[in-house]
């Protein structure tokens, strides 16, 4: 009896190896980009991955955009924000979608777009009528605050 009882318990354990290894692969293949995907996945060579905003969400980039101006300046304030002794990934102090409109500027036109700091791109993403949840709605002018502020 105590033998049928532990070829049970080994026939559940493997079920259930069976059952997370399926769910794992369906999240990995759910997602429909690359900065949604499963923090599990593998960063393709030459790519990082970096999280973002206050949900952190995973963006990957090449690492090349790393020497950009842009990006130092966000290196910058992650420095400030968090120091250099951080758990996990890197994590840059910016909205999301002010993150993936630079990201995006960068991979339609890099050559155009590659000498541009901080204050260039934001004025360039406030001047398109960037609207979304980055604007400061406590200011009488609305302006626009493409990095995190501190609470």
């Amino acid at each position: 009896m105590a033998v049928n009882m532990i070829t049970k318990i080994v026939r559940l354990r493997q079920v259930v190896r069976h059952w997370k290894k399926k769910s794992q692969r369906r999240r990995s293949y759910s997602s429909d980009s690359d900065e949604s995907t499963d923090s599990k996945c593998r960063t393709p060579s030459g790519s990082l991955a970096v999280y973002v905003g206050p949900d952190r969400l995973r963006f990957v980039i090449p690492t090349r955009f790393l020497n950009l101006p842009v990006f130092v300046a966000l290196l910058h304030q992650a420095e400030e924000e968090f120091g250099f002794r951080t758990t996990g990934g890197l994590i840059l102090p910016c909205e999301p979608d002010f993150f993936r409109k630079i990201v995006n500027l960068l991979e339609e036109d890099e050559e155009k777009f590659c000498g541009l700091g901080l204050d260039e791109f934001v004025n360039i993403v406030s001047e398109v009528g960037f609207d979304c949840s980055c604007k400061d709605s406590s200011s009488s002018s609305h302006a626009f605050t493409p990095l995190l502020t501190r609470v």
